[in-house]
């Protein structure tokens, strides 16, 4: 079933008129045919629920390089407020979408993000968002991501852009990019949250029933996803076993022994059916716990890294020093926990 979406009582805004005092600040989404719904829907949510929180603090607008109703990758219907031809003032966030739509880059509208993007206060992008403003030459130079499915892709054919595959979402400057779909509502947030303070992005995020917020550099993946999952049952179930006792004996012939097999059998075998060794699978693991314990909970480094299987805090910071460059407290300091409180 086709749905419309739209602002049309809009009418074109400068970047930044001022309200009452305050900046309002123009948040221009470019839309095209094939575009991913929810990259466009789940930032505009967080914009418009700021906007609702604080009125006068945003003002958004849709545009197509016609003007014409688009036809999102889920077969919405989208009707723009205008023509991206007549947006050329400057908008203060400029939101690059991706979908379907963006294998085809329409030559008008990288035309026109090659124009008009360099005068945005903010250029962002969702997903494969990323693929139009890479085309544009407005990621050269600079860390970006997408999707994960994406990622390679993107390096490859734009190798001046320093393509970072792991994190939800990145901010080089005044150019920020994300993972795939949800990851555009994370990074909302995360600009709603620089423009008007924690405590509007906070409500915001309560409203959504979402975090406030996901930490940019959190993997795209859980390891569970990153991993192949095993064909056979018994391998299976070591996986799971493993992911459930981070804290646990998870040696080689203890996981073994769990699936009934030698320890050199078993080696082999899990290797060959999830694309990665029990060890390395396992140290990733009890990362992925450590992390999670650090962003969510108060517990002590010492408590983090017996319940993440380190055993000592020593053995934990040496991970998080080799793995991501930063020791716990460090990773704690620029991540820590944030709580949502109920939902609004």
């Amino acid at each position: 079933m086709a749905g419309k979406v739209g602002n049309s009582s809009l009418r074109p805004c400068r970047a930044a008129s001022r309200i009452d005092g305050m900046a309002q600040r123009t948040v221009l989404v470019v839309l095209f045919d094939g575009v991913q719904s929810l990259d466009v829907t789940g930032p505009v949510e967080v914009f418009t629920g700021a906007e609702t929180h604080t009125p006068g603090s945003y003002r958004i607008r849709t545009a197509s390089v016609t003007g014409a109703p688009v036809r999102t990758s889920s077969g919405l219907t989208v009707v723009p407020d205008g023509v991206l031809a007549e947006e050329t003032s400057g908008p203060h966030t400029l939101l690059v979408p991706g979908g379907r739509g963006t294998r085809r880059r329409d030559p008008e509208l990288v035309a026109w993000l090659r124009a008009y993007g360099p005068g945005a206060g903010r250029l962002v992008s969702v997903c494969t968002g990323a693929v139009l403003l890479a085309a544009a030459g407005l990621l050269d130079g600079r860390r970006a991501t997408t999707h994960w499915a994406y990622c390679d892709k993107l390096a490859r054919d734009h190798p001046a852009v320093d393509v970072d595959p792991d994190p939800i979402y990145v901010r080089d400057g005044r150019v920020a990019t994300s993972a795939g779909v949800t990851s555009g509502i994370d990074l909302a947030l995360a600009l709603v949250e620089e423009d008007l303070g924690r405590e509007v992005a906070l409500t915001v995020a309560r409203h959504l029933v979402v975090f406030l917020r996901r930490p940019g550099n959190q993997a795209q993946f859980s390891v569970q996803l990153a991993a192949q999952t095993a064909r056979r049952e018994p391998l299976r179930e070591v996986q799971q076993w493993v992911t459930e006792h981070p804290a646990g004996d998870l040696s080689v012939p203890a996981l073994a022994a769990r699936a009934a097999l030698s320890p050199r059998h078993f080696a082999r075998a899990f290797q060959a059916e999830t694309g990665t060794t029990p060890g390395r699978y396992v140290d990733r693991v009890r990362l992925e716990h450590a992390r999670r314990l650090l962003e969510d909970t108060g517990d002590g480094v010492e408590e983090v890294s017996r319940a993440s299987g380190y055993g000592t805090p020593e053995a934990m910071r040496r991970a998080f020093l080799k793995a991501l460059g930063a020791t716990p407290a460090e990773y704690r300091r620029r991540f820590r926990p944030v709580s949502v409180g109920q939902p609004g």
